[in-house]
């Protein structure tokens, strides 16, 4: 509903009497629709967005620049001058009145509160009605008053909203304090007489109603028809005839709506934007705690030193002297002050159905939340960073939150927090990705935002141009002479034309009779993936359980075991010759394929006692995939096409280290992580 026709609305509960004396808010709205076209001096804002400012002089169709802001700019100083009058005028009799019906009304609440004087509970109703009344017109026409202003600043260009709120803390109907105190005194006395009514104690009835609500489950007995003095709680049941609350507590039919007028507020969202970024913060708190504000919810985003505080508060109908606070506060701190009074209390039901959102939230119903993980080590472009937001457009998914991650000279990773429709499937989604980011060179990985994303606990890897940069069963042919022979074998089965566990027999059977010295040579070889040590590090100083499952070789998964400092290694157990000097061309135990890495994986789990929902995958090989699978995140790393386009996420940087991003470690964290111990 617009402000004007929710006013209108709300005046009707007024006596004919106070009609006269509201802002005439309609009247200074159609002012400025009327009278202030084609004068914003704010040119940005004043012209269609595909409108183009030309260099060459002006035409009979279009005025040259400098003619066009000498129209603007005289046409707006006699118009706002015009406007401020109509707006003071409108300020002096709504002020006027508020003074006179004031004064009567706060001599009708000292005589109703004068210990000396017998009081009804009618006189004492009508007492507070008059007060709630006064409260209500005052903060109705505060409202207006800085939605005129808004309205004012937006139409014209110029920024006087919050220098005018600064003038009016100077007038009686925003500064009200001795009335914001008589309330609650008031309302405890209406309290008092109700229960005494009953047959109750007397004794601060309403702040036991109050008190009642803020500790749900304990109740005063005077409360419910009791006769036990006031200062007593007790737990109670719910007794039939008395109604629930909706904070949950059962009080006196009489006395609920009293505790209802007595947390009765208004909500406004008040944002503060300035160069200097905790005196920002602490400015506007300590307006909020001047004013006795509620805070609901905040949010802040900084820039280097330029800073945006907003917060979501709860004011006290009366207590409009707040904005001028803060207007003086943003003056105070170079900061420019934004502020919208709702109506009623702030409910996202408004835009989305029932549900209610925080300040970082799209506020829209039907919404899943993802984490996307952006990520490229040569430098995140705006070519691909325009490409990615316009997909984001095109599936109407909304960004809640950047983050970025890492610390180098060249933006290289943000974390986005999205809000995804649910009606999109995160398969068709990934699908898309995997094109738009390979032709950037970028990688993007989506994953879902619930408690489990940052509460990992076991890492598995796989050994074999993942941990190491090598195929070990390559390293060991080339030792002793067979690389072609191997080659072709792996090539073979690389087309599908033999099974992992073929290609494995065919491969190790070539070994029979290699020296086991052979092996150790092999070991001096090895080379760690770019970022392994990191990574491990890392991971083991923040408490996870870390794992090598390898299709290659148990001795060489070991000493990858033993250099990384991981827990497990599992791999295939090459035979040897019963004198210990040479290998057989056999396998013992299991075959370590795909099928067994996705087993070994959940075996681990369980062991260490650890949901699949925490455990994260990293591999480069079809024989990967399951294992990639079973996890909660399976990453691809440098890996084939087939396992890229089928992982959950993707890698295709030089560093390992780059899977802390996905894990939502900044490069910050993960530095702090490597002096741990």
């Amino acid at each position: 509903m617009k402000y004007g026709n929710y006013l209108n609305q709300q005046k009707t509960a007024f006596p004919d009497e106070w009609q006269p004396h509201f802002i005439e808010y309609d009247a200074l709205k159609a002012f400025l629709k009327t009278r202030m076209v084609g004068c914003n001096v704010h040119l940005s804002s004043s012209f269609p967005r595909t409108h183009v400012f030309q260099w060459s002089p002006g035409s009979d169709s279009e005025p040259s620049f400098d003619a066009m802001l000498h129209q603007r700019l005289e046409k707006v100083t006699q118009l706002t001058p015009a406007f401020v009058k109509m707006l003071d005028a409108d300020i002096e009799r709504i002020n006027s009145f508020f003074v006179k019906i004031k004064d009567a009304t706060k001599e009708r609440i000292n005589r109703v509160l004068d210990p000396m004087q017998k009081t009804t509970v009618a006189e004492c109703e009508d007492a507070l009605k008059d007060l709630l009344l006064l409260e209500r017109f005052v903060f109705l026409n505060f409202t207006a008053i800085a939605k005129a202003l808004k309205k004012h600043d937006k139409w014209s260009g110029l920024q006087i909203r919050e220098p005018y709120l600064m003038r009016t803390s100077q007038l009686s109907f925003v500064v009200s304090t001795s009335l914001l105190r008589l309330k609650p005194e008031l309302m405890n006395q209406l309290a008092t007489l109700l229960v005494e009514q009953e047959g109750g104690s007397s004794s601060d009835a309403l702040a036991a109603a109050v008190e009642s609500r803020t500790h749900p489950g304990t109740l005063p007995a005077v409360l419910n028809g009791g006769h036990t003095d006031s200062t007593t709680s007790t737990r109670v049941e719910t007794p039939s005839g008395l109604p629930n609350t909706s904070f949950g507590i059962n009080i006196s039919p009489k006395l609920s709506p009293l505790v209802d007028l007595l947390h009765e507020t208004q909500t406004v969202m008040i944002s503060l934007r300035g160069p200097h970024g905790t005196d920002i913060i602490g400015g506007v708190l300590g307006c909020l705690s001047k004013h006795n504000c509620q805070i609901i919810d905040f949010s802040l985003s900084r820039l280097h030193h330029d800073v945006t505080f907003g917060v979501l508060v709860h004011l006290h109908n009366g207590d409009v002297d707040l904005f001028s606070d803060l207007a003086e506060t943003a003056q105070k701190w170079d900061g420019t002050l934004t502020f919208d009074v709702q109506n009623a209390r702030l409910k996202a039901s408004v835009l989305s159905g029932q549900s209610e959102y925080k300040l970082d939230e799209a506020p829209y119903a039907q919404r899943v939340k993802y984490i996307a993980t952006v990520l490229n080590e040569r430098g995140l472009g705006p070519e691909f960073l325009s490409a990615w937001l316009k997909w984001l457009l095109k599936k109407k998914i909304s960004v809640e939150q950047m983050r970025r991650l890492d610390k180098h000279s060249e933006l290289m990773c943000v974390e986005f927090r999205l809000s995804v429709p649910d009606t999109l499937s995160l398969e068709e989604m990934k699908a898309e990705l995997f094109t738009l980011s390979t032709g950037f060179q970028t990688d993007v990985a989506l994953q879902p935002d619930n408690v489990f994303r940052r509460q990992k606990r076991l890492v598995v890897f796989d050994m074999d141009s993942t941990l190491i940069q090598q195929e070990v069963i390559d390293e060991i042919a080339r030792a002793t002479g067979i690389e072609e022979e191997v080659s072709a074998i792996t090539e073979s089965a690389m087309r599908g034309e033999i099974d992992f566990k073929e290609s494995l027999r065919r491969r190790v059977a070539l070994l029979k009779d290699t020296p086991i010295e052979a092996l150790e040579e092999v070991k001096r070889q090895l080379v760690f993936t770019e970022g392994a040590h990191y990574l491990c590090r890392a991971l083991k100083n923040a408490g996870f359980k870390l794992a090598v499952i390898s299709g290659g070789f148990i001795p060489l998964a070991k000493y990858v075991r033993n250099e990384l400092g991981l827990d497990y290694a599992f791999a295939n157990q090459l035979e040897v010759s019963t004198d210990g000097k040479r290998l057989t061309g056999r396998t013992v135990g299991p075959i370590v394929d795909a099928v067994r890495k996705s087993e070994l994986l959940e075996v681990i789990a369980q062991a260490e006692g650890i949901a699949i929902d925490q455990v994260v995958a990293v591999g480069d090989g079809a024989n990967d995939l399951l294992m990639l699978g079973k996890a909660s995140l399976g990453v691809a790393f440098n890996a084939k096409p087939k396992v890229q386009q089928e992982a959950r996420a993707r890698i295709n940087q030089k560093s390992l280290a780059n899977v802390l991003y996905l894990m939502g470690y900044s490069q910050s964290e993960a530095a702090e992580l490597q002096l741990v111990g």
